[in-house]
C-alpha cells in the first residue's frame, strides 16, 4: 500500500516519513515548494519506495491528480503550513479558488476541513498525523528535570484559561504570559513569532522600574474538539 504524505516545514514530515518507512509502506510525498524543505529529496534518493512530487500550496488540483495516478487513497498531512500563506502570492488553481469563496471564514479548521473534503470526495482519505507517531506524543505529567514553582504553576493555571478562550475561536494556540498578565497571543504568525514578539516585549520594559516578574511562561494547548489529521500542537527544537 502507498501511504500519501502532505508535507509542510519543519521536521515533523521526516519523523513522519521515517515512521511510515519503518512499517515497509511506500510514500509518496507532495511537497509544498512554500514550505517543504528540499532536504526531503535526498530522502528520496537514498530509498526508492519514496516518491517526492512538488507542488505550489495553490495546486490542489494537481495535489488529487498525483494521488490518483500513484494510487493513494490514504494520506497524512504534516508539518505546519503558515496560516498567513492564504494572504500571499500563491495562485489558487480552479479548485482551490472555488473552495476559498465558499468559505464563511478563512480560518485553519475551516480551510483544511474544507480541502480534506474534497480529497475525500475524490476517494483520498486523510488520516491523523499521528497515526505512525504515538510514541512522540507528550505524556500527562512533568517532562523536565524539575516541576513547576509557585509563580510558574500560577502562571500555566491563567494562561490556559486564556489559551483555551482563544483556541476556541480558532485563532490560535499558544500565549505567553508573566506575573498572571497575558503579554502575547498568538495569531497569524504562528508560535514562534508570538513567543519572540514577547521576548522583545519585555526586553524593552528593563530599563523601568518595575516590581513584577519578567519570567515569561508559555503555554500552548490542542483546541477544542482538535481535528488530529491536521494542525496538531507540537513544539519542536527550534521553537524551544
Amino acid at each position: 500500500m502507498k501511504l500519501g504524505l502532505i508535507a509542510g516545514n519543519g521536521r515533523f514530515p521526516f519523523l513522519l516519513l521515517d515512521a511510515a518507512r519503518a512499517q515497509g509502506l511506500a510514500v509518496v510525498v507532495a511537497a509544498i515548494r512554500e514550505e517543504t524543505n528540499p532536504e526531503i529529496d535526498r530522502r528520496a534518493a537514498e530509498d526508492d519506495r519514496i516518491t517526492v512530487y512538488w507542488l505550489s500550496l495553490g495546486e490542489l488540483s494537481r495535489l488529487i491528480e498525483t494521488f490518483r495516478k500513484e494510487g493513494v487513497s490514504r494520506a497524512i498531512m504534516a508539518g505546519q503550513v503558515k496560516h498567513k500563506q492564504i494572504f500571499s502570492s500563491i495562485r489558487p488553481d480552479w479548485r482551490l479558488a472555488k473552495l476559498l469563496l465558499n468559505l464563511r471564514t478563512r480560518n485553519t479548521d475551516m480551510l483544511l476541513g474544507a480541502v480534506a473534503k474534497v480529497l475525500g470526495d475524490e476517494g483520498i482519505e486523510l488520516i491523523s498525523s499521528t497515526a505512525f507517531l504515538e510514541p512522540l506524543l507528550a505524556a500527562e505529567g512533568v517532562l523536565t528535570p524539575r516541576a513547576p514553582d509557585e509563580d510558574e504553576q500560577k502562571n500555566i493555571d491563567y494562561g490556559l484559561n486564556v489559551a483555551r478562550a482563544v483556541a476556541g475561536f480558532d485563532i490560535g494556540q499558544t500565549v505567553v504570559v508573566a506575573a498572571q498578565a497575558c503579554v502575547a497571543v498568538e495569531a497569524m504568525e504562528g508560535t514562534d513569532a508570538a513567543i519572540e514578539r514577547a521576548g522583545l516585549l519585555m526586553k524593552s520594559l528593563e530599563d523601568d522600574a518595575s516590581t513584577l516578574e519578567r519570567r515569561l511562561t508559555i503555554v500552548k494547548i490542542a483546541k477544542p474538539n482538535q481535528d488530529m489529521r491536521f494542525d496538531v500542537p507540537v513544539i519542536g527544537e527550534a521553537t524551544i
